[in-house]
């Protein structure tokens, strides 16, 4: 049985690619070689700096996706999904030709710790809102200042019910997915939670502008006590005061910092990751007051992440955007109809970015997405992606062979697989591997490859649709 770590390419370089991008492209591959890993990695964690031509031009077809509350209450009709929809399309988008690829990353990241579900109609006016001023604004700053811009969105209370609760019924939903999955995790008791619902009463939404606006008239006053932290809560006027005083409480405890470092270490290291690397990323967390550049720089150069290739597996949406970052194919020139297909795979696979309906965010562990349906819907997309079928207006190289295997004609079969398995997922394969895609087009290694075979022409897609269906293009 051949190990994972056999699959990928032993180069430090590359695996840094795979797991802080949506995969590794040419120029990607190019960049990094010229600026090594350090420069690389400072110049994506200062993701303004990176000129983002490709999917700037993208997002000025999808004007919906970047709209305010009342943006988007103008432009489509009550509670229409439009908005929400061309978000869902904007992430995509921004996942396969966005320059700022680690910021992406994060910004997925966020989506699925602080999970607003999209689409969702109780949001259809304030999600896309959501996505710019708090994940966005803060996927690459401090968490204890994104929980917080958090707390005080119409979506995050809207969506977890705070929006409804009063000082005579406090809703405790949001207090405790707050302590159960934002912040601290189990561990809390339910003294906890009905304190931390009564501190939150007053953060609330305007229902004429669907804004956010603080209620002090139902705010419920009085002293509390959550995990170790006490107020007074005195007065009314205060109590927005207050819940903010929590937030940064438990943005900044050991449990929060803990967590969130378990969590990075599970995205970008291992499904079951090194407790040394867990808790050296938590002290990093709280030496810098929860800022997260310093915890990705200190994962990223760290022992335990150059020692974790092949640990991790491709979720189904990183699969898809992935494979046409991996074929190199261009967004159409016109129009979103590509976009809308893509992001219709990314469903049909179960993963549509933000789509996850409870509040935990999509699971990032390889179990979690082993199925032998969703394996066969993501192959099924890798050759149609491949071969132009659909989306059949994203733009694919002229001639996929020279694209992929050299403007020369490769004088045999091995030389030709080695040559498209080189380009698409960086490494030859093992030659039981190379021999079995040989035998597929009846073709041993050794036989001569000519212009009039199948294989280079309308059968070549098949090639570059089975590596990607391979753990060489699975692995992340």
């Amino acid at each position: 049985m051949t190990a994972a770590t056999e699959f990928l390419p032993a180069d430090p370089l590359l695996h840094l690619l795979r797991r802080a991008t949506y995969g590794p492209t040419p120029a990607t591959v190019a960049e990094i070689r010229r600026l090594g890993a350090k420069g690389w990695l400072d110049r994506q964690l200062k993701p303004a700096s990176i000129p983002d031509a490709t999917a700037d031009a993208l997002l000025k077809r999808l004007p919906l996706s970047g709209q305010t509350v009342a943006g988007v209450r103008a432009k489509t009709k009550q509670y229409s999904w439009d908005a929400m929809f061309e978000l869902g399309c904007a992430a995509v988008a921004r996942a396969v030709w966005s320059e700022r690829q680690l910021y992406e990353v994060m910004v997925d990241f966020w989506s699925n710790h602080l999970n607003v579900t999209c689409p969702s109609g109780d949001v259809w006016d304030s999600r896309p809102d959501y996505d710019r001023t708090v994940i966005r604004a803060y996927a690459l700053g401090r968490f204890a200042d994104m929980l917080k811009v958090s707390a005080r969105h119409p979506a995050m209370l809207t969506y977890l019910d705070n929006r409804f609760s009063t000082r005579a019924a406090p809703n405790e939903n949001y207090g405790r997915e707050l302590l159960e999955l934002h912040t601290v995790g189990l561990g809390y008791s339910e003294a906890d939670v009905k304190n931390a619902a009564r501190l939150l009463t007053g953060l609330s939404v305007d229902w004429k502008s669907g804004v956010y606006r603080y209620d002090a008239g139902q705010h419920a006053t009085g002293a509390v006590t959550v995990l170790g932290f006490r107020h007074a809560n005195a007065s009314a006027s205060g109590g927005q005061t207050a819940a903010m005083a929590l937030l940064d409480y438990l943005a900044m405890h050991p449990a929060t910092a803990k967590r969130i470092a378990t969590k990075l270490c599970v995205r970008f290291v291992s499904d079951d990751p090194p407790a040394s690397l867990v808790t050296k990323l938590t002290k990093v967390y709280l030496d810098n007051k929860s800022a997260i550049a310093p915890v990705l720089r200190a994962l990223f150069t760290s022992a335990e992440f150059s020692a974790s290739i092949g640990q991790k597996t491709r979720t189904p949406y990183e699969d898809i955007v992935a494979t046409v970052r991996t074929l190199g194919h261009a967004p159409e020139k016109t129009g979103t109809q590509a976009l809308k297909a893509l992001y219709w795979i990314t469903e049909e696979a179960g993963q549509a970015p933000m789509a996850w309906a409870p509040p935990n965010g999509y699971p990032d562990v390889a179990s979690a997405w082993a199925s032998p349906s969703g394996q066969v819907i993501r192959w099924n997309a890798h050759l149609n992606i491949a071969a132009g079928w659909w989306p059949n207006s994203l733009l694919r190289p002229a001639q996929p062979l020279a694209a992929y295997a050299g403007n020369t004609l490769p004088p045999t079969y091995g030389a030709l697989i080695d040559a498209v398995a080189t380009r698409l997922v960086g490494r030859t394969l093992a030659p039981e591997h190379a021999t079995a895609l040989a035998t597929f087009y009846g073709k041993t290694l050794a036989s001569p490859l000519k212009a009039s075979d199948a294989v280079a022409g309308w059968a070549f897609p098949y090639l570059p649709a089975m590596l990607l269906n391979s753990p060489y293009q699975a692995l992340r």
